[in-house]
């Protein structure tokens, strides 16, 4: 009997939905620069197991916290009120605990970093709440820079003390993730074309996500050359600006979204992995 009373609760309490992040792409932005600060910082070291565990729990922590906005909003049953809150407390304290280790480490200097984002947070419960947070790229981009600074978090954690590195991480991921968000959505939208258009209008259609991602590739060959970045960084942009060209010259007609954002997905850590392995090893370029 006592079993049969507690099978409900659990239930009701662990739905994969609430519990964890539904929004695949944002993983990549996430993981990725947590990925290149671990390589550039030479390894993991408790700190930095502090870093992650933190900023892992605040990226969990946003998916409960949005359905209960849900909820509130009348979107989404009062009954998934409870399992909200309880999923809240569980990253709630998780967090606490990260920034208390962190504390513990001497890297509460870093703690600052979170709170940018406070207003992108809210930017997006705001809109959750009026049923408008579908189709947003400036917040998507807006976010993928906040989770960007886990690159810059996760790399000082390594070396102890702030320097310019850590902020040339963050914004090398983030335009990155400003040309891959564009391009994500550039797919999208040739989805609901009918038919192939011409040439023209395939390129048109795709010059901010071409200009973009060319702008990232021509800076980063030039920081390159006078010797600021390791010289063969920009192949690792070449990926996207390749990316971004092929799919303005073969259109994603009647493609599901799931194949667009697994290939997006692909080609993202693909350059994450490139950029971490030709900061590192230079050579590797060759």
């Amino acid at each position: 009997m006592s079993v049969q009373a507690k099978t409900p609760l659990r239930s009701v309490i662990f739905q994969r939905h609430i519990a964890v992040p539904i929004e695949h792409g944002s993983w990549v932005f996430l993981l990725g620069p947590m990925m290149v600060g671990l390589v550039l910082s030479g390894g993991l070291n408790s700190g930095q197991g502090w870093v992650i565990l933190t900023a892992l729990a605040g990226f969990f922590f946003r998916q409960p916290l949005t359905i209960l906005v849900k909820v509130l909003s009348r979107r989404r049953p009062s009954k998934e009120r409870l399992p909200a809150l309880f999923w809240m407390g569980v990253y709630g304290l998780i967090a606490l605990i990260g920034v208390a280790g962190m504390l513990s480490q001497g890297l509460g200097f870093l703690v600052v970093l979170a709170l940018p984002a406070l207003p992108v947070l809210f930017w997006h419960l705001w809109l959750v709440s009026r049923r408008e947070e579908r189709r947003k790229p400036v917040v998507e981009i807006a976010g993928s820079g906040v989770l960007g600074l886990s690159a810059p978090a996760v790399y000082w954690a390594g070396k102890g003390e702030t320097d310019w590195i850590g902020w040339a991480l963050w914004l090398l991921l983030w335009l990155q993730a400003i040309g891959s968000i564009l391009y994500a959505y550039l797919r999208l939208n040739q989805r609901e074309w009918k038919e192939l258009p011409s040439l023209a209008r395939r390129l048109r259609a795709a010059r901010a996500s071409i200009l973009v991602c060319g702008i990232n590739f021509t800076v980063v060959s030039l920081l390159s050359i006078v010797g600021v970045l390791p010289p063969y960084l920009p192949l690792a942009y070449l990926i996207q600006l390749v990316e971004a060209v092929w799919g303005a010259l073969r259109p994603a007609i009647g493609v599901k979204p799931v194949t667009i954002g697994v290939r997006q997905l692909v080609i993202s850590t693909l350059f994450m992995i490139a950029l971490a392995g030709l900061w590192v090893y230079p050579a590797f370029g060759v």
